[in-house]
């Protein structure tokens, strides 16, 4: 769903009437007119089997996260097409009831093809293909290609800041609601994902191993597994991201689990050194194991539909929470009373957040992320609002301490405006807070210190906290969604 938003249900394609797979218990009603029945005239007839047939393929064109040059595109369409061409050859006798019947049939079928069209090709759709495009090409410039070629993978820092870097993008780019390109996203989410899992196992790995040979007669043959398990890494590399056009997850399970019955055959018996060994090299292959699991993963529509997700549930759920205490803190304010302060309340709400599983999802770390920065943005209103009430001005207090805090009280009163903006980035009064922030990160810049520490340290502080709102007014603006 957007942010700040609930999530909302997707609409059907133009044109398309809403069939069973859509909307549970409801049934593909037969084409009828006045005076007729299927029954009655073959055209009807023909109509009735052709609505059965689009609503059939509905579920699949709906869900279809694809591109206009895949396979299953080019199948739906023929599909598609084939049933248009026979819609078009309907004998309506020049009935206008019967060309009723026929025009909806015709805008059933052609409101399918539109929509997947639309899907394919939308703009998210390609930003999607074009991250997904950038990550193989990162890989197989640093993993699959130098393992192919007998060489060693180049895995450091600098490509996994890049694949993190990736991850970001895909998370921020927009989905509409639209399950295909949700589906799509997803799915080269947890594939990006599941490469930096893979990629981060070897770089982190402890093990100050392989043991030598004289160690153990089991050794041997444990440390030739561990070549094998290095090169499945490479190919589950390339499997993840597609760049492997010979193996399959299947074929790459078997060997993964060959590899394990071979480990689970040696008698490391009386040697806990080796024994440990051999432990670490098959939570390694189940490691790969889990990884393969993805194959099938995108068609849960509860995985990549995120609005189900128990998660994200109780985000949402924390962040309605905030939402009541955020416009209680507000009311009150504007009624110049500052004794209601439900900070306790909040710092739970922070605890609350901070258990929820994100499952290594970065769309739902994000979420998590996003939802603790609007609570913490309420806690730092009340703390200031309460520093205010309760300031003495010294007689002699030092010119430029005092201006810091003259911005402070105003930086305070933008703070309130930004907290209840509910608008877009467009909006004029977004355009105004915008500037009026910025004038005081000016006004900040013009005080001088004249060497007065607290003034130093205090005016550091408040231009943080100008930042801090500017960041958070962006944030609240930019149309994030899950």
């Amino acid at each position: 769903s957007d942010h700040g938003s609930p999530p909302q249900t997707q609409p059907p394609p133009p044109g398309f009437t809403v069939p069973a797979f859509v909307v549970p218990g409801f049934t593909v009603p037969g084409f009828t007119v006045p005076g007729f029945t299927v029954q009655h005239h073959p055209a009807l007839i023909r109509l009735g089997e052709v609505h059965r047939e689009v609503a059939a393929l509905g579920p699949h064109v709906c869900t279809f996260s694809g591109l206009q040059n895949d396979r299953e595109y080019k199948r739906l369409e023929r599909e598609l097409a084939k049933l248009q061409l026979e819609v078009d050859q309907v004998d309506t006798e020049g009935r206008a009831d019967l060309q009723a019947a026929r025009k909806r049939a015709a805008q059933e079928v052609e409101g399918l093809l539109r929509y997947m069209e639309e899907n394919a090709t939308h703009p998210s759709r390609l930003a999607i293909e074009q991250l997904s495009t950038e990550a193989r090409s990162l890989v197989e410039d640093k993993i699959v290609a130098p393992q192919r070629s007998g060489g060693v993978a180049e895995i450091n820092d600098e490509l996994v800041d890049a694949l993190q870097e990736l991850v970001l993008k895909l998370t921020q780019v927009k989905t509409e609601g639209r399950i295909p390109l949700r589906k799509a996203r997803y799915r080269a989410l947890t594939r990006l994902c599941a490469v930096q899992e893979v990629i981060e196992g070897r770089t982190q790995q402890t093990l100050s191993l392989p043991l030598s040979d004289d160690t153990h007669e089991a050794v041997h043959r444990i440390n030739n597994i561990m070549v094998k398990v290095s090169v499945a890494r490479g190919q589950l590399v390339a499997l993840l991201m597609g760049l492997s056009g010979r193996d399959s997850c299947a074929h790459l399970s078997r060997i993964l689990t060959e590899l394990q019955v071979e480990l689970d055959a040696l008698d490391v018996s009386g040697n806990s050194v080796v024994r440990n060994y051999r432990k670490q090299v098959v939570e390694e292959i189940n490691g790969l194991l889990k990884q393969l699991d993805l194959e099938e993963e995108g068609d849960d529509t509860r995985r990549y539909d995120l609005a189900q997700n128990d998660s994200i549930r109780e985000i949402e759920g924390v962040r309605s929470h905030v939402f009541q205490l955020r416009e209680a803190v507000l009311r009150s304010c504007f009624m110049g009373d500052f004794s209601f302060r439900p900070k306790a309340e909040l710092q739970s709400l922070v605890t609350r957040l901070d258990q929820v599983d994100t499952a290594k999802n970065p769309c739902i770390r994000e979420a998590r992320r996003r939802a603790v920065l609007e609570v913490q943005a309420v806690i730092t209103f009340l703390d200031l609002r309460e520093a205010l009430t309760f300031r003495q001005p010294c007689p002699g207090e030092h010119p430029a301490y005092r201006a810091v805090w003259t911005v402070l009280g105003n930086l305070s009163e933008l703070q309130a405006q930004v907290l209840g903006f509910d608008g877009k980035r467009a909006d004029k009064s977004y355009l105004m807070l915008e500037e009026l922030l910025t004038k005081q990160l000016l006004a900040l810049d013009a005080v001088d210190p004249e060497g007065h520490e607290p003034t130093k340290v205090s005016r550091k502080q408040a231009v943080k906290f100008a930042q801090n709102i500017l960041s958070y007014l962006d944030m609240k603006t930019d149309e994030w969604e899950y």
